[in-house]
């Protein structure tokens, strides 16, 4: 639910994915700058872990694959969060696993996030069509207000 203070709205749950690149902490400043207006009380950053299946075709060690994911992940979250902290924000972390657009939107709708916040990677054209747009999927597909940060707004 969306919160009244003060006669604005506030956000209870503001989840920020994430995948590990400076484009897509570019979501970080502004979702910092709603905390410090007292619009958003908790921000869960959320990295989803998608283990292509060609991988599983070539014989991969998927559990080591995996496991190696997972750290990397958590030590990567972990780092973001004391940054976040450090600045006054309430902030907790999600590592799941599967398809990236599917399992942001599973988890805002399990646990009633309000906005979500995401910094797009820019594609356009082929390389869009190839890669999958996970933003344009999760702006689609969301049931709460996405806040979309351009790469512009990070230069």
């Amino acid at each position: 639910t969306i919160k009244m203070k003060g006669g604005a709205k506030m956000y209870e749950k503001v989840l920020v994915p994430l995948d590990g690149s400076e484009l897509a902490e570019c979501a970080l400043p502004h979702v910092m700058n709603l905390v410090k207006k007292g619009v958003v009380e908790e921000i869960i950053l959320l990295e989803v872990i998608d283990i292509p299946s060609v991988l599983l075709e070539e014989g991969f060690d998927l559990i080591s694959l995996k496991n190696g994911q997972m750290k990397k992940a958590n030590q990567y979250l972990n780092e973001v969060q004391a940054r976040l902290s450090a600045e006054g924000a309430k902030v907790r972390t999600q590592i799941l696993e599967g398809d990236t657009a599917h399992s942001i939107i599973d988890y805002a709708k399990e646990k009633d996030v309000n906005l979500m916040v995401i910094a797009t990677h820019g594609y356009t054209g082929m390389k869009r069509l190839m890669f999958g747009n996970v933003a344009l999927q999760i702006l689609h597909d969301a049931h709460v207000p996405v806040l979309l940060i351009r790469p512009e707004a990070c230069r």
